[in-house]
């Protein structure tokens, strides 16, 4: 089946206000907090009523998929399994879903935004919802406890090595904001961010006639070039200027501009 763009929100619709991550730094309290896999797939925000995603667009999901689901916002991963980010995407940008690839999906519900509680509260909340709900589909992402930034690095490498993206680490105490802070912080190999492109540059020598980088800016205002980390076909047909990309990267300089950047992929499910 042809796929499409993403559904667009009904009228009035915003994009939903979601607790965003901030990165570990070595020395943070992990007494603090739990732990837990960090899926590669597409934030999932549901309503009470629909399912949308972090850009607030409707998710068209077969009627079975979100059916009897109750009426209390979930946080989590629409996830299509490891190594399968781009099946992610490509299933939640279906128009009309198939349910040949909605069956491979899961949501891996981490929070409930709309509970008053802490995170130590919300838990609790969350396993006893998924388990009434009762849909195989449908899983509370498992949180642990980890002693020391050693035990935390090695669990890293396991959860890495057995095909994860990362770690994500939630404040048992916080209350559930919609803003990034540490209240919730990610463990990855690498650091990675998001940037809207404001405009192709051309290539010179072997890229001649193509995209050479994009100018990019992040969130904060900072705009920087980003040459590296793209094939060949997608410098003959580079991400769309408005369009979110994400980019990995080893630290910032003093300026602000990240330190060896390289593009990693398109974010199809930010809207422009």
């Amino acid at each position: 089946m042809a796929l499409a763009a993403l559904v667009p929100a009904r009228a009035g619709a915003e994009a939903p206000a979601l607790l965003l991550a901030n990165v570990y730094r070595q020395g943070m309290p992990l007494a603090d907090y739990w732990v837990s896999e960090k899926y590669d797939g597409v934030r999932g925000y549901w309503d009470g009523r629909q399912l949308r995603t972090r850009g607030g667009e409707h998710v068209a999901a077969p009627g079975w998929f979100t059916a009897d689901w109750p009426a209390v916002p979930m946080d989590g991963e629409l996830w299509a399994g490891h190594g399968a980010f781009a099946q992610a995407v490509s299933t939640v940008r279906q128009q009309i879903p198939a349910d040949a690839t909605w069956r491979r999906m899961a949501f891996m519900v981490f929070d409930l935004p709309a509970h008053g509680g802490t995170f130590d509260e919300r838990l609790t909340a969350l396993d006893k919802l998924v388990m009434r709900m009762n849909r195989p589909w449908v899983r509370a992402v498992a949180q642990t406890r980890v002693a020391s930034h050693a035990a935390l690095m090695a669990l890293m490498r396991k959860t890495v090595g057995a095909g994860g993206e990362g770690l994500v680490l939630h404040r048992g105490a916080s209350l559930y904001r919609g803003t990034r802070s540490d209240d919730l912080v990610k463990l990855k190999p690498f650091d990675d961010a998001e940037a809207r492109v404001v405009a192709h540059l051309p290539g010179k020598g072997r890229y001649e006639g193509a995209m050479g980088a994009l100018l990019v800016e992040t969130p904060q205002g900072q705009r920087f070039r980003l040459g590296t980390g793209f094939s060949a076909a997608q410098r003959r047909d580079p991400p769309a200027i408005g369009s979110w990309i994400t980019y990995r990267f080893r630290d910032v300089n003093p300026s602000g501009v990240p330190r060896f950047a390289s593009f990693l992929r398109t974010r199809e499910d930010l809207p422009p």
